[in-house]
């Protein structure tokens, strides 16, 4: 067998096909569900779509640095050949580590909520009661099936599950303008500069930037992109731009329902059920049960989506000696990482059962807790990332376009060290949890990072055969 065909992923993915996977892995059903009532119950209230617009321009800052790297980048592996290339190889390995346990957090979230939510589905019909952990490992399965075979396959399943939730919520969206809200009419907060800048911004700002992860992994899928050089900045872009306005408009229908200060109530009094509860009055009961069972297929392709990214993670780190060899290979006739997706599936597993055995909430705890792990995980990788930026373009001077290599880039840097800044002062309220749960969570991610720092001190002879930064 051909040693460079087995290590080489294959695929032609166009800009829309990755697109419907980023915007899968953000899971746009289930923060119209979960992180909206809580933004407006913690945050801004009435004004809290208006962060996502906020939001948005920080991470747009990131992306404009992030596609014009993307043309000097030529291996798959996001976060980690990004910071390779610009700070060196070891901040980039512990980049790598830091974000396999970020988006294996996540991944555990969609399991634990997704366990939950389709036990409470089966229910609502008349069914048994099943333990979440049984519904997870079943979902697992079918993931790692998917996973396992080539990019294309997961992309079509993607596709058709996003435009169902998507389609659902806009159908709710376009009910509530048409009818004009609630009797006090349509919201106007999110225009209002007093009402965006009331309450606790930094919670707000906090739930906002959370509900973008996984837009950034649009990278990850070079190697099945169709001349990545121009599919990853305009999937970047096109994924972001699509989920702010998805957001923001949703968002603003929910408020717009019950009118700024019921919604307010609303979401303080019953978070989780507000989205089901306020498409219920506007769509009826049928409505209502869609939205119940759309709810379960955006977990199912988050969790497929994620898969997929770790599943690259680990074939990159393979491929660079970071990671045993055989997480390397793709498979002769699939294309795809199969190695490490085999992998991938059997840590979620694994943790999956670990979770089951302490006896683990999995709303409370499972979905909290790993939710704020990788939201903190992630807000420190692009942060890094945009220093890894401005660092490679004035190391090698091979873009000379100064808004892309260092205004938009060093505007980026700054907005997102004030998220991260934010989200580590409220981290507690964020994952529902103590001060001693954040400073081990903490933990856990620098320790991730410190271990990629001491492997490369290990694997140095072998990581040294891929330059850190490329010549001008």
């Amino acid at each position: 067998m051909d040693t460079s065909a087995s290590r080489s992923l294959s695929g032609s993915l166009g800009a829309g096909s990755i697109v419907f996977m980023v915007v899968a892995a953000a899971a746009p059903l289930t923060v119209v569900a979960g992180s909206v009532p809580l933004g407006v119950a913690l945050g801004n209230g009435a004004a809290f779509p208006a962060t996502f617009a906020v939001c948005c321009v920080v991470l747009l800052l990131f992306a404009v640095g992030f596609c014009a790297m993307s043309r000097h980048v030529p291996d798959a592996g996001a976060f980690y050949t990004y910071v390779r290339r610009g700070l060196g190889r070891a901040p980039g390995l512990g980049a790598a580590f830091l974000a396999l346990v970020t988006y294996t957090a996540v991944q555990l979230a969609v399991y634990g909520y997704l366990g939950a939510t389709l036990d409470g589905l089966v229910q609502h019909y008349g069914g048994p009661a099943v333990p979440w952990w049984a519904y997870a490992l079943a979902v697992l399965a079918v993931v790692g099936v998917l996973g396992y075979r080539h990019i294309e396959l997961s992309s079509k399943v993607l596709g058709v599950l996003l435009l169902c939730e998507v389609g659902i919520v806009l159908v709710f969206d376009a009910v509530v303008t048409v009818r004009g809200g609630s009797p006090s009419g349509l919201s106007t907060a999110l225009f209002d500069p007093a009402k965006i800048g009331s309450g606790s911004v930094g919670i707000a700002i906090m739930f906002a930037i959370a509900s973008f992860i996984g837009f950034e992994a649009t990278a990850i899928f070079r190697d099945e992109a169709r001349d990545p050089a121009k599919t990853i900045p305009r999937a970047t872009y096109t994924a972001l731009l699509l989920i702010t306005a998805f957001y923001a408009l949703s968002a603003w229908a929910v408020v717009s329902a019950w009118g700024d200060d019921a919604a307010i109530a609303q979401a303080g009094t019953d978070p989780g059920t507000m989205l089901i509860t306020t498409v219920g009055n506007y769509l009826g009961t049928a409505g209502a049960d869609v939205v119940q069972v759309l709810l379960v297929t955006s977990l199912f392709a988050a969790a497929l989506s994620f898969h997929n990214v770790l599943a690259r993670y680990a074939f990159s780190l393979g491929n660079s000696g970071a990671l045993p060899s055989h997480c390397g290979r793709s498979h002769g006739r699939h294309g795809s990482p199969h190695v490490a997706s085999v992998v991938q599936t059997v840590s979620a597993l694994v943790l999956v059962a670990l979770f089951a055995v302490t006896g683990m909430d999995p709303v409370t705890q499972v979905f909290s807790w790993m939710a704020g792990t990788a939201t903190l995980g992630v807000l420190a990788l692009m942060t890094m990332t945009c220093l890894a930026v401005l660092v490679f373009f004035r190391r090698t001077g091979a873009d000379r376009r100064v808004w892309h290599t260092v205004v938009a880039p060093l505007l980026g840097f700054a907005g997102l060290a004030a998220c991260l800044a934010l989200t580590i002062g409220n981290f507690p309220t964020l994952i529902g949890g103590s001060a001693t749960l954040a400073a081990v969570i903490g933990s856990v991610l620098l320790g991730a990072f410190v271990l990629g720092l001491v492997l490369h001190r290990v694997l140095r002879p072998v990581t040294s055969a891929v330059p850190a930064v490329e010549p001008a």
